[in-house]
């Protein structure tokens, strides 16, 4: 982004006839030969394009040039030429255009979504909009409703409430389906068009239609609010530290230092042992993962970063220092932890700084890279997997916990939640045949109720660390082993 501005700044004051876009398009040279295949392809689609365009203006045509070029260059992998127009000029025969009369930018834009999403479900390209709203959401600040979402059938799903948030003190519960916005259908909108709808000035009503299984769609009136998401939050559970990280975001390694602080403060000594709580969270920027990683770590690897070259690989491993001064420590995990926070888990385990308890993790081992393009927009690109310290992907495999807690019978959050990366549309496979480790399996109902949210995940870490020892714990408990 802040190349697509210092170029715009500099060409603000020419007289030039040419449009900014055609200038900078010019100078990063959008126009450069490519592989005589890939040129051949290209020439396919450019067919179809000026087929479809209301103007000869060929501007738009060395936008999609532009692009096409760094996604086939930056992907994880090598994709078939033929393949990536192909599904670009589906794109466009699918969205029923009109012949000789569709404006060039949608025409663009509708390619470029197409395309992206024959992909993996990571991989995508954003509009303007939806490139500044990337900003948003690592920042860890914004206006709106607080409810993390995805897309489903043509709806919005609602994934969870954020905590402390209008949604988490609504009737809104995760797998709900919002049909309509201030009575807007959402069926024919895009996820961010549809999220921009939710967000507004804050203190505005704003009306949600919900459809939820088992009864009749009702609908929900909240009030918008700044949302200031806090990544990190903590409290003394009798004499053992509760630290929750909801999200990697700018603000996640300076909440944790200070929770430590406050703890030591107010309990007066070391607690007795440390809780990180990982679950639902869906992860963030790598390299606060590392940071989290590193605070209880004093050497050994964290995670390696590999991609198609060299220049897109890269191993990252611990300093001395333990923010926790070696205080045993559980990590809770769920089906809702995903990238930044498998990335902790595994790297904790793998050196048993920690054991790892709830269910098994997400499996999204990927990483994506934002590229900008020219004055506008960009590609959201897988452009590596991570792999943990034991040389495996994290991808479409994720983190097995040392101790699975087996719920007594389903719910329909814990079937949301069981949805793993590998069942998503174009998931990139695990690429790996190593098995799940040997694990203990403890039904939930064997450990204690914490808390007014009656919390049995908490309650099983915190009779880990007080029984001392593996031993100790298995004894008190109802434990079965499997591979």
């Amino acid at each position: 982004m802040l190349f697509s501005l210092v170029l715009l700044s500099g060409l603000s004051g020419c007289t030039d006839p040419a449009s900014p876009l055609s200038k900078v398009l010019s100078i990063v040279g959008a126009g450069s030969s490519l592989p005589e295949e890939a040129e051949r392809e290209f020439n396919r689609f450019e067919q179809v394009y000026k087929t479809y365009a209301s103007d000869e203006d060929d501007e738009k045509l060395d936008y999609f040039r532009f692009a096409y070029k760094r996604l086939r260059a930056r992907y994880v992998r090598a994709v078939p030429d033929a393949e990536l127009i192909d599904a670009a000029i589906l794109g466009i025969e699918n969205a029923k255009f009109t012949v000789g009369s569709t404006a060039p930018d949608l025409l663009v834009e509708t390619a470029l979504d197409a395309l992206t999403a024959s992909l993996d479900p990571h991989t995508s390209y954003m509009n303007r909009d939806e490139f500044r709203e990337s900003f948003v959401q690592t920042k860890g600040e914004f206006g709106g409703l607080g409810i993390e979402v995805t897309m489903e059938e043509g709806l919005v799903k609602v994934v969870s409430p954020i905590e402390d948030t209008p949604a988490s003190r609504s009737d809104l519960k995760p797998g709900d389906l919002i049909t309509h916005v201030d009575q807007d259908p959402i069926l024919g909108k895009t996820l961010a068009e549809a999220v921009r709808h939710m967000r507004g000035k804050p203190g505005t009503d704003i009306e949600l239609k919900v459809r939820r299984k088992g009864v009749v769609d009702f609908s929900v009136t909240l009030t918008r609010a700044i949302i200031q998401v806090r990544a990190v939050r903590w409290h003394m559970e009798g004499d053992i530290g509760y630290i929750r990280v909801s999200r990697f975001s700018e603000r996640m390694e300076g909440g944790v230092i200070k929770a430590f602080a406050a703890m030591r403060a107010e309990y007066g000594r070391e607690p007795a042992g440390i809780v990180l709580d990982l679950r639902n969270n869906p992860g963030g920027l790598l390299d606060q993962s590392i940071i989290l990683s590193d605070s209880f770590l004093n050497a050994g690897e964290i995670v390696t970063v590999r991609g198609r070259t060299p220049q897109s690989s890269s191993a990252y491993t611990a300093e001395d220092g333990d923010l926790a001064n070696g205080l045993p420590m559980v990590v809770l995990i769920n089906g809702g932890s995903a990238s930044a926070s498998e990335i902790v888990a595994s790297a904790l385990k793998f050196h048993k700084r920690a054991t790892v308890f709830g269910t098994q993790s997400f499996g999204k081992g990927s990483v994506q890279t934002i590229i900008p393009l020219p004055i506008e927009g960009a590609l959201r690109l897988t452009t590596a997997l991570y792999y943990g310290p034991d040389g495996e992907t994290l991808q479409a495999r994720g983190v097995t916990p040392d101790v699975l807690l087996q719920p007594e019978e389903s719910t329909e959050e814990n079937d949301v939640i069981t949805r793993k990366e590998a069942d998503l549309p174009h998931a990139l496979p695990a690429g790996s045949t190593a098995t799940h480790t040997r694990q203990l399996i403890v039904p939930l109902s064997a450990c204690a109720e914490i808390g007014e949210l009656k919390d049995r995940e908490l309650g099983c870490a915190i009779a880990f660390l007080h029984a001392g020892s593996t031993s100790k714990f298995l004894a008190q408990h109802t434990i079965q082993k499997r591979m």
